[in-house]
């Protein structure tokens, strides 16, 4: 693509988090370790689920799902990350720019979309539990995760493509540790208002419909909740749901966590420093919520180890 000098764009530079070697060199141990403990904490999920013919059930299935969109979802920016610290280069291509945002935009939404699944199934789960098994048939429960699927990959090659179409100048310094599409937009010399009208409409859209209906459904769990008598019951029906409201209260505090600092500073630091949580803290969190939380999963683990 050329650019509006007419200079030709081979690749960008991320800046990253610091570029004292002292500082990178801490930071190449910190994320390595977070990363590992992510791919192998969510692998472990995704095994038990697959292993353990007790865990064969909607809620599971969703689990292991959003494990795997966990693992890619990290591994899109982190590994290129390390492999820049090692190396001692900042340069990433220009193909593997727009490939990093393609995949990015498409894990970041599976994530989101996934939750509000996870939502609706406890909200069957618990206020129709008669018609659960009925509800929620394996039929069904594909269905919603290949149509999750299927608008996260349209959003991405939309926002890719209508990127791609933009011309950048001879400044390609991206003040960041991975291709984010608002960076790039804003590093474009061309017209970019098509570009921030439609991020912003896919924002409300796909990030403002599934928060809303997750509050929604929650709210219609806790009501539920409340109109029953016993204490144990009440108690057995929130523990159905406390790891998943856990991991959508973290998922949504760190990623408005983003978008608020960025509006609030003009630093470039403190946003990149804001998008390491919801880009690698939220993923390598969500295991060690279902894994600590969750009885189930923990049978099914000294089953599988045979430590009963």
């Amino acid at each position: 693509m050329e650019s509006g000098n007419d200079t030709w764009i081979s690749g960008f530079i991320l800046l990253g988090l610091s570029e004292e070697p002292g500082v990178q060199l801490l930071i190449f141990g910190l994320f390595l370790s977070m990363y590992m403990i992510t791919v192998f904490g969510n692998l472990l999920i995704i095994l038990v689920v697959h292993f353990d013919s007790h865990l064969h059930t909607p809620m599971y299935f969703f689990l292991a799902n959003l494990s795997f969109v966990d693992i890619c979802f990290t591994s899109t920016t982190i590994p290129k990350m390390l492999w820049n610290i090692h190396t001692q280069s900042k340069v990433i291509t220009y193909e593997g720019c727009f490939s990093q945002i393609f995949f990015f935009i498409v894990f970041g939404c599976l994530d989101n979309l996934l939750l509000m699944v996870m939502a609706y199934d406890r909200f069957v789960a618990i206020c129709h539990a008669l018609h659960y098994t009925v509800i929620m048939n394996p039929q069904l429960c594909r269905l919603l995760v290949l149509v999750s699927w299927v608008i996260s990959v349209l959003n991405s090659s939309l926002q890719s493509s209508m990127l791609f179409q933009l011309s950048f100048c001879t400044e390609v310094e991206i003040p960041h540790f991975f291709c984010e599409l608002n960076q790039m937009i804003h590093l474009a010399c061309s017209d970019t208002f098509l570009n921030d009208m439609v991020m912003y409409f896919v924002i409300v859209l796909l990030a403002g419909v599934p928060m809303t209906g997750i509050l929604y459904t929650y709210s219609k769990i806790i009501s539920f909740i409340c109109r029953i008598s016993s204490d144990h019951g009440k108690y057995k029906a929130f523990s159905t749901c406390a790891s998943h409201l856990s991991v959508v209260s973290l998922f949504y505090c760190t990623s408005l966590g983003v978008y608020l600092s960025s509006a609030a500073t003009q630093s470039s630091h403190t946003s990149v420093v804001a998008s390491v949580m919801y880009t690698v803290f939220t993923s390598m969190l969500n295991p060690f919520i279902y894994i600590l939380r969750n009885r189930e999963i923990k049978r099914a683990l000294k089953r599988i180890t045979g430590f009963q």
